[in-house]
């Protein structure tokens, strides 16, 4: 039998990479291509034979579905699997009167997507057959998959102990899974929106047009990994092992390959403490300090190398001007009056 060609066409580079890393975990000898626009699979399908497509319904210039057919236009028998961000029961609809052989939703659940992988190049023993994509109900409205529901999925997959969406004021959104000491939470979460405030400014600073940073926290009992998901959220991931060398490429990349879903889920979200936030979540006072341009400039036209300990006084002094007070639920005047709750005839 030859080794079967699978081609992956996606043009998030973050998730093509896990897909493809994820089918290099299967003990079958796969012959596996990545490429980022449909153009370039039809030349390739023109020249190659493809025994299974994996396409993102949304590419830029066409269609996973016109793909599809285009390429089965070549190759009648090829295999189809589809992904997608969208959650629009039009989407489905549409993909499984298109005809392919099975359909997933970021963030892709792997086990699920290698298990249809091996399925559909007969490279398992069944005697059940796949199962046909199911359309929707005439009557269902859009499938909307909620911020902790979206969150869970993710903890799972990544086997973590703690996932946390906050906002930029450090208000916590949406959580999957305890932190493993909750006193410690206000003091993680001021030091977390430091950081995120500082990447913001130096996102700017350097004319970044989609604010991208990754903050990797191992060598304790838990890694920490923490990133933006756009400008005004960020996402918290904590568990054993997530950083460990050989692991964190893969964590990095099942992260970014969630975001696109979780972004369209925050679109949906407007109120102060979301669905998913625990009773006692509260507006952590001082949790997303301001750094002034004047401030931390110094940092990037200071001509000489500075010293661990001038950085670690930098951020110390940070860190210290948003103290949360004693009392998580409780502002003080000072900290009302800069957040422009103080009675407008206060001095």
């Amino acid at each position: 039998m030859a080794t079967p060609r699978i081609l992956i066409v996606e043009d998030q580079r973050e998730v093509s990479r896990l897909l493809k890393t994820s089918l290099q975990t299967l003990e079958h000898k796969l012959d596996i291509i990545e490429m980022p626009s449909g153009e370039e699979a039809i030349l390739d399908s023109s020249r190659n034979r493809i025994d299974l497509l994996v396409a993102d319904y949304r590419l830029p210039g066409i269609s996973g579905i016109e793909l599809m057919y285009k390429v089965r236009g070549s190759h009648p028998e090829v295999k189809v699997i589809l992904i997608t961000g969208l959650t629009d029961p039009k989407v489905r609809r549409e993909v499984a009167d298109a005809g392919a052989d099975a359909f997933f939703i970021k963030p892709v659940q792997i086990a699920d997507f290698l298990d249809a992988v091996e399925r559909t190049l007969g490279l398992v023993e069944t005697i059940l057959p796949i199962a046909p994509i199911a359309p929707p109900d005439e009557d269902e409205g859009e499938v909307k998959r909620t911020l902790p529901d979206l969150l869970a999925g993710l903890r799972q997959e990544l086997a973590a102990q703690t996932v946390i969406l906050f906002d930029d004021g450090g208000r916590v959104l949406a959580r999957a899974g305890d932190l493993p000491d909750n006193s410690a939470e206000v003091t993680l979460t001021v030091s977390l929106m430091s950081i995120f405030s500082a990447g913001q400014k130096v996102a700017s600073l350097v004319a970044q047009k989609k604010v991208s940073s990754w903050h990797v926290f191992d060598g304790g009992e838990y890694d920490l990994i923490f990133a933006p998901l756009d400008p005004t959220h960020s996402m918290l991931v904590m568990g054993k092992g997530l950083a460990d060398e050989g692991k964190v490429l893969t964590t990095v990349n099942t992260f970014s390959a969630a975001r696109e879903t979780i972004e369209q889920s925050l679109s949906g979200v407007s109120v102060p403490r979301a669905e998913g936030a625990r009773p006692g979540d509260a507006p952590v006072a001082g949790a997303a300090p301001e750094v002034e341009p004047e401030d931390i400039e110094p940092l990037f036209k200071t001509k000489k190398k500075l010293k661990q300990e001038e950085l670690d006084a930098f951020w110390s002094e940070a860190i210290d001007k948003s103290k949360a007070p004693t009392k998580p639920d409780m502002l003080s005047y000072d900290q009302a009056k800069q957040l422009g709750l103080a009675p407008e005839g206060d001095k």
